[in-house]
């Protein structure tokens, strides 16, 4: 078993990596390998990247491919990859030239997130020139860089850009989303790491034709929101989908199809976010409600710019607070912040985050909320307000520590950079914060080296840090005080994954976003990597015990299926069952004390196409017997743009 991490650095890291095996692919920079000995410092970027698929990444099935059903392959299907461009978030072959995107070909276009950083820390074309700065004043790594075959049925490139911007075309900014990036433990030799990233990119500019400045307009309501009644103009749920459904199977509740007319280059799904009989979710320039029974829209506000950062909860009451540009050129900052009742659908405040001095660039800020209060995270400096009202409550503190990055929920947790005369080897601190005072409850100082990346769990608070000079990771859970309480520690093979795939502003970060694992009150649930190496992909589910660390149980996936944790229910884990070519996705549940799997939702064999024309970047949520898929990212090509599916819904 490996030590936690403590007051005292770790000897080599938890102790001493392991080799890998021959002919095992080589992680980038930023995806740290376990060899025999420490990580040696690199001389110069390697030739070319990687040449295995990424972790947990779709593959077809090693025997020979089945009879598609009609209508062309979905996801799953085994098949020989084609040779074109690939879909969202899946880079391709290696052998990129200097600043060129991962999997971009010479001289090809480039993919549907813009100009991108190289594989391994290289500038990419365009922008700055100047790989983005990471958020303790480094150059921050790209995410995923495992070149992969691009699973039948994902979306083709639709240029370039990235959520909140408009492509080389509508002048905005591009943004890599990492779309299903796994963090990765190994264990060998009573040591274990991470090998791979946080999915956490940066972005960079992308020039294009300017327009107006509108920052400072106002939201204006949709002509055709309704007060709530459920008699807005929502899609209507088609028949149609529900024919022929089979015993036992769920039937759809409503379907939802864009209606938004995207840039080119298409744009993030925000959220979804709760609030009584209404979900809501935020796509480019709006936000809008739909009813949770039937999809029928309740509301819609309109925003005169992008928006460019949500947290992931709303306020006690219904309320949120989301980032926006404060312009729509390509010059334009996520500075400004929007505060909409989400129960009514009403825009409230709106307010530009305060410089906390000279150096405060608010380029982009990270949002959280927890009970009233939203903070606004960036490099080296932080803000809080009141949600109701927007009245600033606290600032950045004074002294050497400077938190900027928060998670919100139950709990108000803060990660702080300390500085010092070594930037390769960082300290950070980890706070509970009052969130009317901002002041400490609590600090945990890892060792030196070690950085605050993300939270998995907020209540129990289970995080992840990395040390980047060693290139090693790990998870650690605390106590409600900020005690160390444990440490991860995998069994011997097993490879557990967290999805961490998202956005990384270039100056601002979040401590939220990661997915695919659950907790309670004593365990921590999170899938192992997906097994590819018989005819069917296949994972397990691994159980930690949170004051040991060590492995409770592990369940495996039915037969031929892969399963992510998405929460707990009645005690029970939530799983979700991803779809394959010939069989539909299902809401699984697993007893705590462990077992086996049970079928809660079945999802429906008539809709399983649409089903897997959402997967390779899928939001699902079970809650009150429906379950609901919403996809990550929508493209904007005219051909079919209207087309794509937003959410899909199941009931029992």
């Amino acid at each position: 078993m490996s030590q936690p991490p403590s007051q005292q650095p770790p000897q080599g890291g938890f102790g001493a990596p392991q080799e890998p095996p021959q002919g095992t692919p080589q992680p980038p920079q930023d995806q740290p390998p376990a060899p025999a000995q420490p990580p040696q410092a690199p001389a110069g970027p390697p030739a070319q990247p990687p040449q295995a698929p990424a972790a947990g990444s779709p593959q077809p099935p090693a025997g020979p491919p089945q009879t598609p059903p009609p209508g062309g392959p979905a996801y799953g299907y085994p098949q020989t990859p084609p040779a074109p461009q690939p879909g969202y978030g899946y880079p391709q072959a290696p052998g990129q030239a200097p600043g060129q995107a991962p999997g971009q070909a010479p001289g090809q276009a480039p993919g549907p997130y813009g100009q991108q950083p190289g594989p391994y820390g290289q500038p990419g074309p365009g922008g700055y020139g100047q790989p983005a700065p990471g958020p303790y004043g480094q150059p921050t790594q790209p995410g995923y860089g495992y070149p992969q075959q691009q699973y039948p049925g994902a979306p083709a490139p639709g240029g370039t850009g990235g959520p909140g911007s408009g492509g080389p075309f509508k002048g905005k900014t591009g943004v890599l989303a990492a779309a299903a990036v796994a963090v990765v433990l190994l264990v060998g030799a009573g040591a274990w790491y991470v090998v791979s990233d946080s999915g956490d990119d940066p972005k960079k500019p992308v020039a294009g034709p300017s327009e107006d400045a509108k920052g400072s307009e106002a939201p204006t309501a949709s002509p055709s929101v309704d007060e709530g009644d459920g008699t807005g103009d929502g899609r209507e749920t088609d028949d149609d989908l529900n024919a022929g459904r089979k015993p036992g199977e769920a039937k759809v509740a409503w379907l939802q199809k864009n209606e938004v007319d995207l840039p080119r280059n298409g744009d993030e799904i925000r959220g979804p976010w709760f609030v009584g009989d209404t979900v809501v979710t935020a796509l480019y320039r709006g936000i809008s409600g739909y009813s949770v029974a039937d999809g029928k829209k309740k509301w819609t506000v309109a925003l005169p710019a992008d928006i460019c950062a949500t947290p992931n909860t709303t306020s006690p009451d219904g309320k949120i607070v989301i980032g926006i540009q404060n312009g729509t050129t390509d010059r334009s900052t996520c500075s400004v912040m929007q505060m909409i009742d989400l129960n009514t659908g009403k825009a409230g405040w709106k307010s530009q985050v305060k410089k906390s001095g000279a150096f405060d660039l608010i380029s982009d800020i990270g949002l959280a909320i927890s009970g009233n209060t939203v903070t606004a995270g960036r490099t080296s400096y932080s803000s809080a307000y009141r949600v109701s009202d927007g009245k600033q409550l606290f600032g950045t503190p004074a002294g050497n520590c400077r938190t900027f990055a928060f998670a919100g929920g139950p709990k108000l947790i803060a990660a702080a950079n300390c500085r010092n005369d070594d930037v390769d080897n960082p300290q950070h601190q980890l706070q509970e914060l009052d969130p009317v005072t901002g002041k400490a409850k609590w600090t945990y100082e890892p060792p030196r080296g070690w950085e605050i990346k993300k939270t998995y769990s907020v209540s129990p608070l289970v995080v992840s840090l990395e040390n980047k000079k060693k290139k090693q990771w790990s998870v650690a859970a605390f106590t409600d005080n900020g005690k160390l309480r444990s440490q991860m520690s995998p069994a011997k093979g097993d490879q557990v994954v967290a999805n961490c795939g998202g956005l990384l502003s270039i100056f601002g970060q979040q401590l939220e976003g990661c997915s695919g694992v659950a907790a309670d009150a004593n365990t921590f649930y999170m899938a192992t990597k997906t097994d590819t190496t018989g005819s069917d992909r296949t994972n397990k589910v691994v159980a930690f015990d949170l004051n040991t660390g060590k492995s409770k149980w592990t369940v495996p996936a039915p037969a031929g299926r892969t399963v992510s944790p998405i929460g707990m229910d009645g005690g029970k884990v939530l799983l979700y069952a991803e779809p394959r070519y010939d069989k539909p996705g299902a809401i699984l549940t697993i007893p705590p004390t462990g077992g086996s799997t049970s079928v809660l939702v079945q999802h429906p064999e008539g809709t399983n196409r649409i089903e897997n024309s959402l997967f390779g970047g899928l939001n699902t949520v079970y809650r009150d017997g429906r379950s609901f898929l919403f996809p990550k990212r929508i493209t904007g090509r005219d051909d079919g743009e209207m087309e794509q599916t937003t959410a899909l819904v199941f009931s029992k």
